[in-house]
């Protein structure tokens, strides 16, 4: 995928912000490739770019892939339990027969990502997007072009290769196991600028020859078959979906009904469970995205069981004590997190007293089950924006893909990041 090229260096911390900004998204927004630099109104995409070292950039990327082999042993006895564990991990119900479905247990998902808070006690994990993270356009695509303009070094170069090998793997091991995958369709609600263009990003990097995009909407559930428009054309025959990319989260597709009320995604699911339809993320991502799985991998860490002395040194070092109730003596912050929560709904932190000095506010998830985790507090930074200095927090994010530690990602916000949050571009310090 070319980009607008830039002269490399021509952007300078001196120039006025705005008017780098402007150098900086202008051309990215001409391509269209990333059209989302202002989000819900409010300045999305940084002009700043925040100066990491390299000793932290290779432990987060080790880190996370420790992190993901340890998911990956864990998930892989997950998809043999029974239903009654599912259902207390929070997985929807309509998804049980998808979730037993393994194809290759030495990984969680393809893509993933893993956030992180960079502490004074070293980097803590504190969830794990293996289901449709998002993103990935600002990491693998849009930072070099910001740190090209600056005359830096991206820490992402040549991370994008990655997303291609893992798309041709995925497919060759659905291939071996006999599924269908020929006709391949890349999908996400085509009204929501972010979704629809992170997955025509996937769709150009991932290399499979013959792949199309479909709106979410076009998609029909006919027969046992997954349908969608052999084109983007309005006239365009409905062709039967072998592998089907999809943007969309497996709880809300739970839930997916058409206008006369039938349930379309219990539909789809089942057609999953039964083999006739392939997806990517696979099934193993639907039951690593739950945050219940931070709780049972705390448990057995505090009981010393199921994993190696390896294994448990890198969750006493990278993760958070995490429990299915608050289990946390007086005095210690805690945080409360819907299970199948995103982008900080439902969020509330518990100061020492068990007062909640701070919580999203929104209600979306809030009939999830929860989980509560050790708070650990996220960094302050002060990033320039177009309204003025912004002293917020910094989250990082880093990006699993096919098992490896990839391309990572900031964000600032408040004490719980949001969706609101602002993404902040990020190059080697020397």
């Amino acid at each position: 995928m070319e980009r607008r090229r830039m002269t490399k260096g021509t952007v300078r911390l001196t120039d006025r912000y705005a008017d780098r900004r402007n150098a900086i998204y202008e051309p990215l927004r001409s391509e269209g490739v990333f059209t989302w630099d202002c989000l819900y109104g409010q300045e999305y995409a940084l002009a700043g770019l925040y100066r990491m070292s390299r000793d932290k950039h290779q432990e987060m990327r080790s880190a996370a892939e420790a992190l993901g082999r340890i998911y990956a042993k864990t998930v892989s006895v997950v998809q043999q339990g029974e239903p009654a564990l599912w259902a207390e991990l929070g997985l929807p119900e309509a998804s049980f027969g998808a979730i037993a479905l393994r194809f290759d247990e030495t990984i969680p998902t393809l893509i993933g990502r893993f956030d992180f808070a960079d502490t004074p006690g070293g980097l803590k994990m504190l969830e794990f997007n293996s289901d449709t993270p998002t993103g990935i356009v600002e990491a693998f695509h849009v930072n070099g072009a910001v740190c090209e303009a600056y005359g830096a070094e991206d820490p992402n170069r040549g991370c994008s290769a990655m997303l291609g090998a893992a798309f041709t793997r995925m497919r060759e091991l659905y291939r071996q196991a006999g599924c269908r995958t020929e006709r391949i369709v890349f999908s996400a609600l085509d009204w929501h600028e972010e979704d629809a263009g992170t997955t025509r990003y996937l769709l150009a990097q991932s290399g499979l020859v013959g792949a199309g995009f479909a709106p979410l909407s076009a998609l029909r559930v006919l027969g046992e078959r997954l349908w969608s428009p052999a084109d983007e054309s309005d006239a365009a025959e409905l062709t039967p979906v072998d592998l089907l990319y999809r943007l969309h989260a497996i709880e809300k597709l739970a839930q997916d009904r058409d206008d006369d009320g039938y349930p379309t995604g219990e539909h789809v699911l089942k057609l999953i469970a039964d083999r006739e339809l392939a997806v990517i993320n696979p099934p193993s991502g639907f039951a690593a995205q739950t945050k219940a799985l931070q709780a049972l991998i705390w448990n057995l860490h505090e009981t010393g069981r199921f994993y190696t002395p390896g294994e448990h040194e890198v969750i006493e070092r990278y993760m958070l004590p995490t429990y299915l109730e608050p289990r946390f003596p007086e005095g210690m912050a805690y945080v409360r997190k819907p299970i199948l929560g995103r982008e900080g709904s439902g969020v509330t932190i518990y100061d020492g007293s068990g007062t909640a000095p701070e919580e999203n506010g929104e209600d979306e998830y809030l009939h999830q089950p929860m989980i509560y985790q050790q708070y650990a507090e996220l960094p302050p930074i002060e990033v320039e924006t177009l309204t003025g200095p912004y002293r917020g927090r910094l989250l990082w994010g880093c990006f699993l893909i096919d098992g490896k530690g990839s391309a990572v990602v900031a964000r600032v916000g408040g004490r719980i990041t949001d969706n609101l949050s602002f993404y902040l571009p990020s190059a080697f310090s020397g």
